[in-house]
């Protein structure tokens, strides 16, 4: 039995969700759609969704985890919200932008514009860049795509990290 596909994902107060051939989860901060596994049954009893599988094939017990993460996922995020930070560390490195868009200096020689998908925020303060959203692996995917553009190198440190990431720093030249 799967460990974690085994425990129970207790549905808070407003949010409903719909079982079919997808999974609609609808709460305060929005919609999300979950594609149902084959192999895989998920049912709701009363405030908890119970996922199981059919049968104990490897593909059946290979989804049975997944599952109850994505729903898991899908309920904290119209409930709660995903958001990662990331810090731009550099001399002459500047940060500007909204809600949808951003622009960087990045010691380039243009300034490197970045278009948020729908349903993402961006939100800039200073040097530090907050990605938030309803869904997690978007909400990933954006960060990722952001510390693409100058990732942290490990002299100086210079680059866009994640806030919680650790650069580990290497010596320089040894002089004379």
């Amino acid at each position: 039995m799967s460990r974690i596909g085994k425990l129970p994902i207790t549905i808070p107060a407003g949010v409903t969700i719909t079982v079919g051939d997808e999974i609609v989860i609808a709460g305060p901060k929005g919609e999300l759609k979950v594609p149902h596994l084959i192999k895989v049954k998920v049912k709701q009893e009363g405030d908890q969704l119970i996922v199981s599988r059919k049968d104990d094939e490897p593909v059946s017990r290979a989804n049975h985890g997944l599952q109850r993460a994505l729903l898991n996922n899908a309920v904290i995020g119209v409930t709660q919200g995903f958001e990662k930070k990331l810090e731009i560390n550099g001399v002459g490195f500047r940060l500007s932008g909204g809600p949808q868009e951003i622009e960087m200096s990045l010691g380039f020689s243009h300034p490197v514009k970045y278009k948020a998908p729908a349903g993402i925020t961006l939100t800039t303060n200073k040097m530090e860049i907050t990605v938030s959203g309803i869904d997690k692996q978007a909400v990933g995917q954006v960060a990722a795509e952001i510390r693409a553009f100058k990732k942290p190198e490990p002299y100086k440190g210079k680059g866009i990290k994640y806030a919680d990431e650790v650069i580990l720093r290497k010596a320089g030249k040894a002089g004379k």
